[in-house]
């Protein structure tokens, strides 16, 4: 892996003590729902500037991703912000949704257009009488609910269906001319896309701040196979790291921690100060992470 020298500063990054975000999904079974409540209250205290809650496909999860973010804002300090799609859904009923998260307190939405239907990979077409795209979506948000911070999705590796990393760049202006206040990337392993992306992206007069997208591999070929299907590399290298572990979960942690943490001591090195974890709703990695960050608990930041 090669290594870019970025620009030495961005306006969006400052040599203080680094930003954090995290991502969950919603629970399908109790077990899962005590679960994600351990890693909740277990990274709470690490005061992140907010935590955001998957949506399904299709708007699948609808409702437990309500449910989990309605329990945020009721029992915690945390900042939630709500996953929504607009695929498969008239434009009065994703309305709806958006009215319900204004009403109990939601003021940050991560909006998507959301996988096709009928699978990754297969063409998308939007609902009839839906919103049309992300940027359709977001003007939508912001025409009716002006007070909510919108965060939207970013390509290092441009998107599976965009034709060319220009094409992508330009879907993701219309994001930012229609409200978007900030960009998290798709996971990426090799740093030099980011920064390489980065520069194409304010190139093209986009100055939201794009935020690293970063996820530690507890299981390595499980992670693999989900990332590679929304357009990100696994390098040869990230592979070799993780042969032979199959069978051994505990050295796979090891190395997951050590290669996440790499990962974000090299970028917070170059000046970027704000990351997003995509957890998988567990905490021991990103917590590890997050110390080596500089990052301590804070007393008085408490979840239930």
């Amino acid at each position: 892996m090669t290594e870019v020298t970025p620009p030495a500063f961005d306006g969006h990054r400052a040599l203080h003590s680094p930003k954090i975000s995290f991502e969950f999904f919603p629970p399908k079974t109790e077990e899962m729902e005590r679960s994600l409540w351990e890693t909740i209250n277990r990274l709470a205290p690490l005061a992140p500037n907010f935590v955001s809650v998957t949506y399904g496909a299709g708007g699948s999860t609808r409702e437990r991703t309500h449910s989990t973010i309605a329990r945020i804002l009721k029992e915690t300090r945390l900042t939630p912000a709500a996953h929504l799609t607009c695929v498969g859904a008239p434009k009065g009923e994703i309305d709806d949704v958006v009215a319900r998260y204004h009403e109990i307190g939601v003021r940050h939405i991560v909006a998507l257009r959301g996988d096709p239907t009928t699978g990754i990979g297969t063409a998308y077409r939007a609902h009839p009488d839906g919103y049309q795209s992300s940027p359709d979506l977001i003007a939508g948000i912001k025409k009716r609910y002006p007070d909510i911070e919108i965060s939207v999705s970013a390509y290092p590796e441009k998107h599976p269906e965009s034709p060319t990393i220009d094409a992508d760049i330009d879907t993701l202006k219309a994001k930012v001319d229609a409200g978007a206040a900030r960009a998290i990337t798709q996971v990426f392993f090799d740093n030099d896309l980011y920064f390489r992306y980065l520069d194409r992206v304010r190139a093209r007069g986009i100055d939201i701040p794009v935020v690293p997208g970063i996820m530690p591999m507890h299981n390595f070929k499980q992670a693999r196979s989900f990332v590679t299907r929304a357009g990100t590399t696994v390098p040869d290298w990230l592979a070799d790291k993780f042969e032979g572990l199959d069978d051994d979960a505990e050295t796979r942690k090891l190395v997951a921690a050590t290669v996440a943490a790499g990962q974000v001591q090299k970028l917070a090195k170059h000046g970027v100060d704000t990351f997003h974890f995509y957890t998988m709703n567990r905490a021991d990695l990103v917590f590890a992470i997050s110390h080596l960050l500089g990052i301590r608990p804070n007393g008085a930041q408490k979840a239930a």
